[in-house]
């Protein structure tokens, strides 16, 4: 095996075993290779945007859009393994995507209900002693919404085959459709419904020291070994670049982060090509 080949296929393993767990490759085959019926058609708009390597911005800029509702906040904060196994949380908010856009409709209202008990499970109160239940319509639809808003929008600027306008309304609609079957009530179903439900979400936000520690645990000290440190700065910024402009502003955004801002495009473009290069093909699909 010629050394290029050898180099993409160490790194192509080493990305997808660090997103989607050890067991990343049988994982890939039982989600795509499973016959059945599945939720949503090979061309559906959520099929293309969540194949995409645009995702890996998308999701990082979903992480700090999310930190900046106090009580959805606070929810993680004290309930999730961000801090303590941020991999594992990765993993499977990862495996989530995967079952319900590729897997079968067994596969993907499983995953629903899996998560639908951890919700049920997570309540408590905020520092201030405002109560929060995961599963509270209104805290899922914040998360839902600005998932949606950061994936669609890292798609549009990254993606290897940017949405059409029709599309991209067709890939909110796909998203409604899981978010309905977690618990949110009347999601948006078009792309200026989204933008108008994010705008009518900004008096519930603010900074909060949670929020902080969030940001400068994503941007600052991410659990990442020294050859990664590179990559990962061009994706952060990317990331950041990526959220509205009155969101980067609640957020601690590093210095060196502000400073590459300018830069965000073109780093954005090289990192995702990086990770488009190097991850393996779909099961069923040609590498590229």
């Amino acid at each position: 095996m010629p050394l290029i080949r050898r180099l993409r296929t160490k790194a192509g393993d080493a990305l997808l075993r660090r997103v989607a767990g050890p067991t990343a490759h049988q994982k890939r085959a039982r989600i795509h290779g499973t016959p059945g019926p599945r939720w949503f058609a090979p061309d559906r708009p959520v099929r293309i945007v969540h194949a995409d390597a645009s995702l890996y911005v998308g999701g990082l800029a979903a992480l700090l859009l999310q930190s900046l509702h106090p009580v959805a906040m606070a929810a993680v904060w004290a309930h999730s393994g961000f801090r303590g196994d941020p991999w594992g949380r990765l993993q499977r908010t990862s495996t989530f995507l995967a079952e319900t856009t590729f897997g079968t409709a067994h596969d993907a209202e499983r995953a629903v209900e899996r998560v639908r008990r951890v919700h049920a499970r997570v309540v408590g109160h905020t520092s201030d002693g405002v109560p929060y239940r995961a599963s509270d319509p209104s805290l899922l639809s914040w998360v839902h919404i600005a998932e949606t808003y950061c994936f669609l929008e890292a798609h549009r600027r990254y993606g290897r085959s940017p949405l059409t306008g029709r599309q991209a309304d067709g890939y909110v609609a796909d998203m409604a459709s899981v978010a309905v079957r977690l618990g949110v009530e009347d999601p948006p179903l078009t792309l200026d419904a989204l933008v108008a439900s994010l705008r009518s979400r900004r008096r519930e936000l603010g900074a909060t020291v949670e929020s902080a520690e969030t940001t400068r645990y994503l941007l600052v000290s991410p659990p990442l070994p020294l050859p990664a440190r590179l990559p990962y700065l061009l994706l952060a910024t990317a990331a950041v670049d990526l959220l509205p402009p009155w969101a980067r502003e609640l957020l601690p955004v590093p210095r060196r982060i502000r400073l590459l801002l300018r830069f965000a495009r073109p780093g954005g473009l090289a990192v995702t090509s990086a990770i488009r290069w190097a991850t393996p093909p779909l099961p069923g699909t040609a590498r590229r």
